[in-house]
């Protein structure tokens, strides 16, 4: 019974051959599956709307292997603009016993000490951080001095500046005590290209060693290009 079965499948599809003319998936030539053509015979007449639901089915899986592939390609898009949001870094003055200033002028502090820089925007050799993006950045320092001794004059003070310009100058001036630490932290709209520094103003003075008592940090909160 099953061999007379398959054999009529066989023999209704080759029938349909004179009704349909395949030039690919989905692309019947001579009539569309979609209108209701059958021949006479109820034989051909159910092979045709066997036909049928098999171009439905064909063309349903081509579209939605389309889409899917739109999806996979805006994924592709959404992760690739994440990876090129990377920007953080978080440095301290020094791993050993190091203390910079006092100077006649402003210098800008160099620090040396790396925890993290992904993507490369602070540079060891310039003190520099070039926002490689525009968005919104998180940026801090923590300075701290020690006087040497008790009733010494104490001087820990530093300027966090964007293009030359100061956006914060966090300072401890006291002879109170041999030792004093002072923080900023700010969220600020920096553009591509834009250079953040902290700068040592004249008379002040930064010891740090390997506890790292000063550090300068700052990271992408979100893009805005």
């Amino acid at each position: 019974m099953k061999a007379i079965v398959i054999l009529s499948f066989l023999e209704c599809v080759l029938a349909q051959d004179r009704i349909f003319s395949w030039n690919g998936p989905g692309e019947p030539s001579e009539v569309d599956p979609n209108e209701n053509v059958c021949p006479t015979d109820v034989a051909s007449c159910g092979c045709c709307l066997m036909k049928n639901q098999m171009w439905k089915m064909e063309t349903f899986f081509n579209m939605s292997l389309n889409e899917l592939q739109r999806g996979l390609e805006r994924a592709h898009a959404v992760l690739n603009n994440i990876r090129a949001s990377r920007s953080a870094f978080s440095v301290a003055l020094t791993d050993t016993r190091l203390c910079v200033g006092p100077n006649r002028e402003d210098s800008v502090v160099k620090y040396g000490s790396v925890f993290i820089n992904l993507g490369d925007g602070y540079s060891t050799n310039t003190g520099v951080f070039v926002a490689p993006r525009s968005g919104v950045y998180s940026l801090a320092i923590t300075v701290y001095s020690d006087a040497g001794a008790s009733g010494a004059t104490l001087a820990a003070c530093a300027r966090l500046r964007l293009n030359g310009r100061a956006l914060a100058s966090p300072t401890e001036k006291n002879n109170q005590d041999q030792e004093d630490s002072v923080s900023a932290v700010l969220a600020v709209q920096l553009n591509a290209g834009d250079r953040v520094d902290v700068a040592l103003p004249a008379g002040c003075f930064l010891c740090d060693d390997n506890n790292h008592y000063n550090t300068f940090t700052g990271f992408l909160l979100y893009a805005t290009d």
